[in-house]
């Protein structure tokens, strides 16, 4: 897959490696979505496999929908300095860990990143936190949109 240089950003690139297990954990920065990465951290442990972390940032804020004013060059700023900061913190809690990281952060729609994400590594697994928005009661989280794709089985971690 072509992705743009801009768009995509990878510290350690999530190239197929035949043989070696990859499991795909989705991370927000929130609290469900660490307890996803334990718990994909610890089957890649027990599977001698490794761990691809993505992050995915918006394209743009919901406030701007609103007409709200809003700075397109300093959220993205601020939105790149959130994936250093989540990048860290993966990459520190991987090597107490001992599981091989890849981190991947991209602009886009969480459900096609994901997923994508999952073919281009032939994801054997996708973990991802449970969601705490009450909103998403209404309009599907995206554990269980993950789960109507066919891209790899997936895990909602509930803490």
């Amino acid at each position: 897959m072509n992705y743009d240089a801009e768009a995509r950003r990878t510290s350690h690139p999530p190239i197929r490696r035949l043989g070696e297990p990859a499991i795909v954990v989705g991370l927000d920065g929130s609290g469900t979505s660490w307890d996803a990465f334990a718990w994909a951290a610890g089957e890649a442990q027990r599977t001698d496999g490794r761990l691809v972390a993505v992050y995915v940032m918006p394209y743009a804020d919901p406030t701007a929908a609103l007409g709200v004013p809003y700075d397109y060059a300093a959220a993205q700023d601020n939105r790149e300095q959130l994936a250093a900061e989540i990048e860290a913190e993966a990459e520190r809690r991987a090597q107490e860990t001992g599981v091989q990281l890849s981190f991947v952060s991209e602009f886009g729609d969480a459900i096609g990143t994901l997923s994508n994400v999952a073919r281009e590594v032939d994801a054997r697994l996708v973990v991802v936190g449970r969601s705490a928005k009450r909103w998403h009661r209404l309009t599907g989280s995206l554990g269980h949109r993950l789960t109507c794709r066919k891209d790899a089985p997936v895990v909602v971690v509930v803490p």
